[in-house]
């Protein structure tokens, strides 16, 4: 495909082939553009994902060889093959990021597209799946609506170069070099069409077909199924957060969560009562354990009426002294909303009679603006108006095929029925992005209804671009049993590496049991809490849970609350109380954090490379990850006491490997002592602690007894230094509700150590907000090796203070 001729303009250059044109475009100096068409013209195509109205482009300037095109801003360049349109993507100093083939790396196949015709033949046929109500349309047409294109992006991605992203899924997969992955939306599949690389760039992908990635046998490349034009980014970093704030420059901002968010989420599967949810959080305040939201599941609805977003007044009979006890008790409520709707609801008639549903006339048109007005509006009059805090957006990719049978599907087989039963009601062009138009009508609504209570959407699926709708993803109905906690660890970090900050899971497993006729209920106690060895995963899983984006708990078969698990003195007990108050007591740090995400472009929980990219060792660890810049976190992930049925395990070592970074010395946050990087260690994990290590240099502040988000019993800040080299922190506070902080309503102390001169400072206050607390008490403690904690305690009334050690 040799360049016929090329034009520069202020908007990017362009470029024509002798199949088809080309332009590349630069958003800044670090983020370039890159659109491939065989049309006349390049699509219109509004994009869902990316933010319009980004500003003008960048400069830019082109030299030209007797060969190469050469395309080149302050940051990235871009090597253009004159024969054969093979690009190769450079950094500023002249070093490959990465390249095409030489023979070219885009492709274009016509194709025709296909859509579904719903006459007066369709017939529907309404049954129940594993997750609730699904109506099935059948006997439907299909005509031929268009022309477009299957594409095809090659790379020759260099040897010992590591690739994260795509999305959370279940397969565990962490260092994506040599894998191959589906791109579409499924339970247990969330997908974000990002890579990024340890060699310094990312790459964007802006389409919202099926989607599948290969570094195998078959080549190294990213593909599309249905797309007007190839069109996707190259982003440079060269660090991993400088590519995810590329990302976000590109796909929006992400809002902050309210402060109670970071708390701990008590779910089950299900609270069936007003009294059984008043009761549980009452039992929570009771036992002193911390709690900051409990969840109200699926059928809040009455009877059978799937998806109506009004509760049953018979079991929910006056939802507005229920929101007004649980707020009495400081903990807000959650509930579970679906797009699918039972034909004989209010919601779904209304729906109905406005032309709102899509070809199954049963789930809402999320593409529809007005299909979202209205089902927002059916969300506010029903629960929003009664006081409810936070969605749950279930089943946001809302047409499953294959959750049935004993025997699981063949990946290409799941793939096949799961993609089209999409495509009978979505434009195959589409059919990723249900979940994130989903998600914009929630956001949209409630912005508009009030400023006072910030967007908290736990949702299924993901895209890129959702994260700016206020949404958490997690990752589907996973199964009890070691092997999917294992592998949940590796699918959160790929999630978090696409710049979609906020990702969690059900802790425990949602499936506890067996049941051997269907293939995703693959659970391995069947006894639930009363089986030890449940308890020790549980466990487990909860202590890794804590250093999540959101700390929640949820499932079917078993209770969740934590005095199920035995009473106060017994291990398990203990274990998950004293984790439950870790977490509480890392608030300050982990709201400060979330702060960096919305202002900074931060990532909370972090694969290795985000911090130690320069640490080839890191590449492939896919059990242990940064969670902020101070902790090492590191689960365990397989029994030491028990197995199935309660069975104890004799003689297991009671510890784990953990491999310390290089670059940095790391105090064992439970006793102290101090490791230098660069090393592998076996580190003590009895059932009481999982190894967690602090880098030297950190600046922690926390918090002591709280028992919600908000409580200030007890006012004082705690500070724990690290010593070890010189470290800094953002303490970030401001209402903790609300989207005043948009406008500038929050204030920040800066935190300073300096490790030669063992000097703590912390500069004159930033900012104000209404109740701020103008004067607080510090106790700081100095954390060194081999020596007593030592502590200075002072009143900080916002003006400067220095002290020494």
């Amino acid at each position: 495909m040799p360049i016929i001729q090329h034009s520069a303009a202020p908007e990017g250059l362009v470029l024509e082939t002798s199949d088809g044109k080309m332009s590349l475009t630069p958003y800044s100096d670090a983020i370039v553009r890159i659109r491939y068409t065989r049309e006349p013209e390049f699509s219109q195509q509004e994009s869902f994902m990316i933010v319009q109205g980004l500003q003008a482009p960048a400069s830019y300037e082109v030299d030209e060889t007797a060969d190469i095109l050469v395309f080149r801003t302050a940051k990235i360049e871009v090597r253009i093959d004159k024969r054969t349109c093979a690009f190769a993507y450079y950094d500023s100093d002249g070093r490959l990021l990465t390249r095409e083939p030489s023979r070219g790396g885009k492709t274009l196949v016509p194709v025709d597209v296909s859509v579904s015709v719903f006459d007066e033949t369709a017939q529907i046929e309404t049954g129940q799946g594993a997750d609730g109500l699904r109506v099935r349309a059948d006997h439907i047409r299909k005509e031929v609506d268009r022309q477009a294109y299957k594409t095809k992006l090659e790379f020759e991605w260099a040897e010992g170069e590591a690739l994260y992203g795509l999305g959370s899924h279940e397969e565990g997969m962490f260092n994506l070099r040599g894998q191959h992955q589906y791109l579409y939306q499924q339970n247990m599949k969330a997908v974000v069409p990002v890579l990024v690389s340890t060699r310094g760039y990312g790459v964007l992908i802006d389409s919202y077909s099926y989607m599948s990635f290969h570094d195998d046998a078959f080549g190294s490349y990213l593909s599309t199924d249905v797309d007007d034009e190839l069109d996707y980014y190259i982003l440079y970093g060269p660090e991993l957060d400088d590519i995810v704030g590329g990302i976000r420059s590109l796909t929006g901002k992400a809002p902050m969560l309210p402060r109670w968010a970071y708390g701990y989420v008590q779910s089950k599967e299900r609270y069936a009562s007003q009294e059984e949810l008043v009761e549980t959080v009452r039992e929570y305040r009771e036992r002193d354990l911390p709690l900051d939201c409990i969840v109200l599941d699926w059928k809040s609805w009455t009877g059978e009426l799937w998806g109506q977003k009004t509760l049953d007044p018979e079991r929910f009979p006056n939802p507005g002294r229920m929101m007004n006890e649980l707020h009495g008790m400081d903990a807000r409520l959650m509930v579970s909303i679906w797009p699918i709707m039972n034909p004989d609801s209010d919601n779904h008639r209304e729906m109905a009679e406005q032309g709102g549903l899509l070809g199954n006339r049963a789930t809402y048109d999320a593409f529809s603006d007005s299909a979202r007005n209205l089902y927002w509006k059916q969300a506010y009059d029903g629960l929003f108006s009664h006081g409810v805090d936070a969605w749950w957006c279930d089943c946001t990719e809302p047409f499953e095929a294959d959750w049935q049978g004993a025997v699981k599907p063949d990946p290409e087989e799941r793939m096949r029925i799961n993609t089209e039963e999409a495509k009978r009601y979505l434009d195959p062009e589409f059919i990723n992005a249900y979940s994130l138009l989903h998600s914009r009508g929630i956001y949209e609504g409630q912005r508009q209804a009030t400023d006072s209570k910030r967007v908290v959407n736990l949702t299924r699926s993901a895209y890129a671009g959702q994260h700016r709708y206020g949404t958490i993803t997690w990752s589907g109905d996973i199964s009890a049993n070691w092997e999917t906690m294992r592998k949940q660890i590796p699918d959160g970090l790929n999630f978090c590496a696409t710049g979609s900050p906020y990702w969690t899971l059900d802790i425990g497993g949602f499936f506890v049991q067996n049941k051997p006729d269907l293939w995703f209920w693959s659970g391995d106690y069947d006894d639930g809490v009363q089986d030890l060895g449940y308890r020790e995963l549980y466990t487990r899983w909860f202590q890794y849970g804590a250093f999540l984006p959101m700390f929640r708990s949820h499932g079917t078969d078993t209770p969740r609350e934590i005095w199920r698990f035995g009473e106060p003195g017994e291990p398990f007990y203990e274990t998950l109380s004293t984790f439950l108050r870790l977490r509480y007591k890392l608030l300050p740090y982990i709201y400060s954090l979330a702060a960096r995400v919305y202002s900074d472009d931060y990532t909370l929980m972090r694969a290795l490379p985000f911090d130690f990219r320069r640490d080839p060792n890191v590449y492939d660890i896919r059990d242990q990850y940064m969670f902020g810049p101070a902790f090492l976190v590191n689960p365990v992930t397989e029994p030491m006491y028990y197995e199935a049925e309660s069975k104890p395990i004799v003689g297991s070592k009671k510890s784990r490997s953990v491999y310390l970074p290089q670059g940095s010395s790391w105090h064992d946050l439970w006793n102290g002592d101090v490791f230098e990087g660069g090393q592998t260690i076996e580190a003590d994990a009895p059932l009481e602690r999982i190894p967690v290590y602090v880098r030297s240099g950190s600046i922690v502040p926390m918090a002591e007894q709280l028992q919600f988000a908000g409580d200030r019993t007890d006012d004082t800040l705690y500070v724990r230094i690290y010593a070890g080299q010189d470290g800094s922190f953002d303490y970030y506070e401001d209402e903790g509700d609300g989207y005043r902080y948009e406008q500038g309503s929050y204030a920040v102390m800066r935190m300073r150590w300096d490790d030669r001169s063992r000097t703590f400072a912390v500069d004159r206050r930033e900012g104000e907000y209404p109740g701020m607390n103008k004067q607080r008490d510090l106790t700081v403690v100095l954390m060194e090796p081999r020596k007593n904690p030592q502590e200075r305690s002072f009143r900080y009334t916002g003006e400067p203070v220095e002290i020494s050690f």
